[in-house]
């Protein structure tokens, strides 16, 4: 069975988004928690490319058939793209969250990454959660 909690080589928060740096460009999304814990995700709202965000910042937002949640960027950068295949089809996220990204940030912190929990830290804190 697959670890679905976490994968190496993302950075986690503790509002479980989830970070994966590619070379200059940053992906960020939400963990397979989150996406559990909103259930069907019917509606994403992300910024437009160009935006500059700090780490911590509201990214958007994020609305299930339970609740509507702000997601925040783990680090700071510019949005260079959205995943425009979340506009038609938002519960993509449900089906791979760690596969399916929501924004693209280059000009990235990545002095900030060490704020950030490894995949084992938020496995152990995950676990804390059940």
């Amino acid at each position: 069975m697959a670890d679905t909690q976490a994968r190496d080589g993302y950075y986690f928060t503790e509002k479980h988004e989830w970070v994966k740096v590619e070379g200059d460009v940053a992906l960020v999304g939400i963990t397979d928690f989150a996406q559990n814990a909103l259930g069907d995700i019917v509606f994403i709202d992300l910024p437009k490319p160009g935006k500059q965000i700090k780490a911590k910042d509201s990214l958007g937002t994020i609305e299930s058939v339970k609740a509507a949640e702000d997601l925040y960027s783990p680090i700071s950068g510019e949005v260079v793209e959205t995943n425009a295949t979340l506009v038609s089809n938002p519960a993509a996220v449900n089906a791979e969250p760690f596969d399916t990204w929501m924004v693209k940030l280059k000009n990235i912190q990545t002095s900030e990454l060490g704020s950030l929990l490894s995949s084992a830290q938020y496995k152990e804190y995950v676990s804390k959660l059940d």
